[in-house]
């Protein structure tokens, strides 16, 4: 994946911002807050979201711009060229993602173009910043090693910092000798209460007998509360029949009497009130209908003397209509003198346009001429591009000339180069004579190398065996502890703990089985011997060869070495101004065609609008705008035209109306239209104020009949009601109905006495059944003394209970209070359980840790040596063959460094710049080997600021070889711009971006 080009909305303190034509290296240089950074942050932001709210990381908002985001465009190897675009939105931003084939998507579309990288991954691989070379000044002794592992991994430092966590966490839970880890301080409490146990359990018969006793007592005295319980009952009943037997015996007195009254026919309620109250409202009745009936024939005759005239009435909302638009009349006047004067003003406009046009335009063509906005816009667009290709075309000429110059002097400085160089044939001469020299040379380097390798061999069988013996011991050390755990367990019948002690011994015995599995002692005795023999051998070669001193044929072969080396650079370099002069030249082509078309789209313009072509070449924008103010006058001019024969329409309409409606209802003409509306005004509200008073006249003989109307109702319903009455008590006459009325009244006053009494009863405790049998029984007064004092003997027993009882709990108190069994029992139960808790979590990190291990050592031999390969390769390049071999510690996770001289160093040992330069091969490694097939840009943040000039030098040159992948370089320091090809920085300054010249 290559980026292309970026645009930036609005993104810290960058906005509206273009940077195009981005090269495969390529170079951002500014100073300090030019925006590198932010450059930086806008690229991860849009490939993989914008930092959210409750992240540490910056989201760079733009403090004086409304727009957040931006898009990126970039070529995919498989789907080609694709615009990312990514806008303020939810918590990450809102993403969309079109491809040049038309294909629209938003995340799932630009998960498929990252090939499902995420940021932190993306980060650590291929992208370089002085963090991680911080991070190593920072470390000490094995963690160096250590972190260049990790980084070699992951290309960050979390795989040491997993490890450590890990092993921390299993220290701080258990060791076989400690005493301030959580399971062995539990471990000890959990023995001490186990001692206290034991001493308690003797004490445990004495407290169950005192529970059972207890518990009997308990039950005699819930027995003797029953009885208790039972004669207060009878107790409150007996007070509570002696209060109510009065009322008792008047309620069966009263239901006596209502059966001697026996039934009789239904009264109804409250008869003889309602009887005269229906006799009082009667009388009023009458005399309100014959009051009623005289005001009636009054209002009538008064009504036959205002009739209005129906017709002129009817006419009354088209002639009210009518008359409102008489003022209007005098208003269309003065719009109508308006009107003409304002035409005359667009004829003026109109005839100015001609003559600054010089076109001959009428308005009936006008409007066939295109003005749109895609018109105005194409207009726009291609006289913006006729002043660009101006100015590109002077610029084309400057590179042309420039480039020209640097690519004769590249030639002029190869030519010299060639010169000076050995001709073939002397130059293999010079070398058969010195391969003598060459061949002593190179066996003394091979016996070097052998003797340094067999003493980097028994180095490590003695550091293997030592290793050997400590961990044997360990693990005799970790038996002796689990056997006294299981042993302890089965004498104390604790199956947890000797669970436990199973599983501790069968994964110390997993441990010793791999790593029994993993002892090379043969393999490395074996390859000791045989480097020992070929000792031997090159120590022979050396005492039998002759050799010869050629010094100075060796002198004359590093000279042409060195010119042959030059010359390769300056044809390198050659190659490098040839593409740059080829790019101005295709320029060129491409600044051709960009006219031809414009001349093309020129022409099209010109036609549409109806002017000449040279006219279109000078002046476009302006006989646009020239046609587009026309328009509008004319369609004005037209509009004026309609608006006066609707004026003049309107006019003759009010004239002709008024006159018809003075025709028609007036005996007498006016002088002029306003008098005669005047008339017909005055005539209107006469007749409307007859009208008015015609109409409450009829409305008030209509509230007096419906009044009658009602009265009449009400007297016949009251007459009704009143000999309903008298029927429903089955009487003919008013006497009949009084004696009813009063027997009636004799017998409600004994129900409701009845009522009352059987209200006071129904709260009492006893039910009628009971009251009915105290009537039959009438107990003695001596009764309730009786069962007091039987109720007195029995709680005298109780007391002696309870008392009993208490004393019995005070023992059982003392007992528990003591530490009793239960309790200690409770607390070994809880401890146990506690521990067996802790135990599952320490085999779980202990877990999580060998899987680590296991899954370290798999990559070491099988992804591990690929990269170091390649390290190799670029750590050699960078250190000019000093450093050219890593080895993998075989104690640990870091490495090894070999110098030319087959001395062994680790990470630790080196200095600080060339420990930097192995950090920066294993990254360049990883990225190359392990995740060749991800083609991502490598981003990198002024990573080499502690490199010396020659260093320096290196480290560019090694990552322009790196052809797959795109490289950004972002950099504050002026003194690495010479390193790189002019055409390939970008100078940032503080709110603009410009190409390097």
């Amino acid at each position: 994946m290559k980026i292309t080009a970026l645009h930036i909305y609005g993104y810290g303190q960058l906005a509206d911002t273009v940077i195009d034509n981005l090269t495969d290296f390529q170079v951002f240089y500014g100073e300090n807050e030019a925006g590198k950074s932010t450059i930086m942050a806008f690229i991860h932001g849009i490939l993989f979201g914008f930092p959210t709210k409750q992240q540490s990381e910056l989201r760079y908002e733009p403090k004086h711009h409304t727009k957040y985001g931006g898009k990126i465009r970039i070529y995919h190897e498989k789907m080609g060229y694709a615009v990312i675009e990514r806008v303020k939105g939810k918590a990450a931003g809102d993403v969309t993602v079109l491809l040049d084939n038309g294909t629209f998507g938003g995340e799932e579309l630009l998960k498929e173009l990252l090939e499902n990288f995420d940021k932190n991954l993306f980060q650590a691989v291929f992208s370089f910043n002085l963090h991680g070379l911080q991070n190593i000044h920072q470390m000490k002794g094995e963690e160096i090693g250590k972190f260049l592992f990790s980084a070699g991994t992951l290309g960050t430092e979390r795989l040491a910092k997993t490890e450590t966590i890990l092993q921390k966490e299993l220290e701080s839970r258990f060791k076989p000798s400690g005493k301030k880890p959580i399971l062995n301080g539990k471990l000890q409490a959990l023995h001490e209460l186990n001692q206290e146990l034991k001493k308690s359990a003797a004490k445990n018969k004495e407290y169950e007998n005192l529970v059972r006793k207890g518990e009997n007592l308990q039950q005699e005295i819930e027995q003797i509360n029953k009885r208790l319980k039972e004669i207060q009952e009878s107790i409150e009943k007996l007070n509570e029949w002696f209060r109510i037997e009065a009322i008792v015996k008047e309620e069966k007195r009263l239901k006596n009497e209502l059966g001697e009254l026996g039934e009789m026919a239904k009264f109804p309620v409250r008869g003889i009130e309602r009887l005269e109250k229906l006799a009082e409202l009667i009388h009023p009745c009458n005399a309100r209908l014959k009051t009623i009936g005289e005001v009636m024939e009054q209002t009538e005759q008064e009504l036959e003397l205002i009739v209005p005239d129906v017709s002129f009435l009817e006419a009354e909302p088209e002639l009210s209509a009518l008359l409102d638009q008489v003022p209007i009349y005098e208003q269309l006047k003065l719009e109508k003198q308006q009107y003409e004067t304002k035409l005359k003003e667009y004829e003026e406009e109109l005839l100015v346009i001609k003559e600054k046009l010089h076109l001959k335009l009428n308005e009936e063509d006008i409007f066939t001429i295109n003005t749109n906005i895609y018109m105005k816009n194409q207009v726009e667009i291609v006289s913006l591009q006729c002043k660009k290709l101006a100015e590109l075309k002077l610029e084309l000429d400057k590179q042309y000339l420039q480039e020209k110059n640097s690519l004769e002097e590249i030639e002029i400085e190869i030519t010299q180069t060639e010169s000076q160089c050995l001709p073939k044939r002397e130059r293999v001469l010079l070398e058969e004579q010195a391969s003598a020299r060459n061949d002593k040379l190179g066996t003394e380097e091979d016996l070097k190398n052998i003797r340094e390798k067999i003493d980097f061999y028994e180095f490590l069988l003695k550091q293997d065996k030592d290793a050997k013996g400590r961990q044997k011991l360990q693990f005799m050390i970790f038996q002796l502890i689990l056997l006294g755990l299981i042993f302890y367990g089965a004498v104390t019948k604790q199956f947890i703990l000797l669970l436990i002690g199973l599983a501790g011994i069968a994964v110390i015995a997993l441990f010793m089985t791999q790593s029994i599995k993993q002892r090379k002692d043969k393999d490395a005795a074996q390859k000791l011997e045989a480097l020992k023999e070929k000792e031997q051998q090159l120590m022979q070669q050396l005492q039998s060869a002759k050799y010869m001193d050629l010094a100075k044929v060796e002198q004359k072969l590093e000279q042409d070495r060195e010119l042959r080396e030059q010359l390769k650079l300056l044809s390198f370099k050659l190659k490098q101004q040839q593409v740059q002069f080829d790019k101005v030249i295709t320029k060129f082509e491409t600044w051709e065609f960009e006219s031809a078309e414009n001349k093309k789209m020129l022409k099209t313009l010109s036609a549409e609008l109806h002017i000449p072509e040279n006219m279109a070449a000078l002046f476009l924008v302006e006989a646009f705008q020239f046609i587009e103010q026309y328009k509008p006058i004319v369609r004005k001019k037209h509009q004026l035209l309609k608006r006066l024969k609707e004026v003049d329409g309107q006019q003759v309409k009010i004239e002709t109306g008024i006159i018809s409606y003075v025709d028609r209802f007036l005996t007498e003409n006016g002088t002029s239209l306003q008098q005669a509306a005047y008339l017909l005004r005055k005539k209107l509200k006469s007749e409307l104020e007859k009208k008015i008073k015609s109409q409450e006249i009829k409305k008030k003989l209509n509230e007096l009949k419906m009044e009658w109307k009602q009265i009449h109702q009400e007297l016949t319903h009251l007459k009704a009601e009143y000999f309903k009455l008298i029927n429903s008590a089955n009487t003919n006459s008013e006497q009949q109905f009084y004696e009813l009325g009063e027997k009636a009244e004799k017998r409600q006053a004994l129900q409701e006495r009845l009522q009352s009494l059987q209200g006071q009863l129904q709260y009492s405790i006893l039910s009628e059944q009971e009251r009915e049998k105290f009537l039959q029984i009438q107990p003695h007064d001596e009764t309730v003394p009786n069962l007091k004092r039987e109720t007195q003997h029995i709680r005298e027993k109780l007391n002696t209970l309870q008392e009993e009882q208490a004393a019995i709990k005070y023992e059982i108190q003392a007992l528990e209070e003591g530490g009793g069994y239960s309790e200690l029992l409770h607390k070994f139960r809880q401890k146990q359980y506690e521990i067996a808790e802790d135990v599952k979590e320490w085999a779980v990190y202990s877990v999580a840790h060998d899987i680590l291990m296991n899954t370290i050592e798999t990559y070491k031999n099988l992804h591990l040596p690929k990269m170091i390969i390649q390290a190799q390769e670029y750590l050699a390049f960078l250190t000019n063959d000093r450093y050219n071999k890593i080895h993998i510690n075989p104690s640990g996770s870091g490495f090894l460094v070999e110098r030319n001289d087959h001395t062994i160093f680790e990470a630790n040992e080196l200095s600080q710049a060339t420990t930097e330069q192995l950090y920066v091969s294993i990254r360049l490694a990883l990225a190359m080997t392990l995740y060749q097939k991800y083609q991502f840009p490598i981003i990198i943040d002024d990573s080499f600021v502690n490199f010396d000039s020659g260093r320096t030098r290196k480290v560019i040159e090694l990552l322009t070889k790196l052809e797959r992948n795109q490289i950004l370089f972002f950099t504050c320091h002026a003194h690495l711009l010479p390193l790189f090809a002019k055409e390939n920085v970008l100078r940032l300054e503080k709110g603009a971006v410009q190409i390097s010249s």
